[in-house]
């Protein structure tokens, strides 16, 4: 399990990979496209908590009404 962590922590992106990963997606999708990327990924973020949250509560419902 340590192992796997040190693989996982060494393979992560540093500072100078997250600048050309940036600069690469801004020539993809533009300086117009990247707010719309953004604000449908935040969406998308939103309603997986939201799901997330439906579920947790749908399981206490259930645990409190089986005791």
């Amino acid at each position: 399990m340590h192992n796997l962590l040190n693989i996982l922590l060494l393979s992560m992106p540093g500072g100078s990979e997250w600048i050309i990963i940036a600069v690469i997606i801004l020539l993809l999708f533009g300086g117009k496209k990247i707010p719309e990327l953004m604000k449908g990924i935040g969406k998308g973020v939103k309603g997986f908590k939201d799901g997330l949250k439906d579920i947790e509560d749908e399981i206490s419902t259930n645990e409190s009404s089986s005791k």
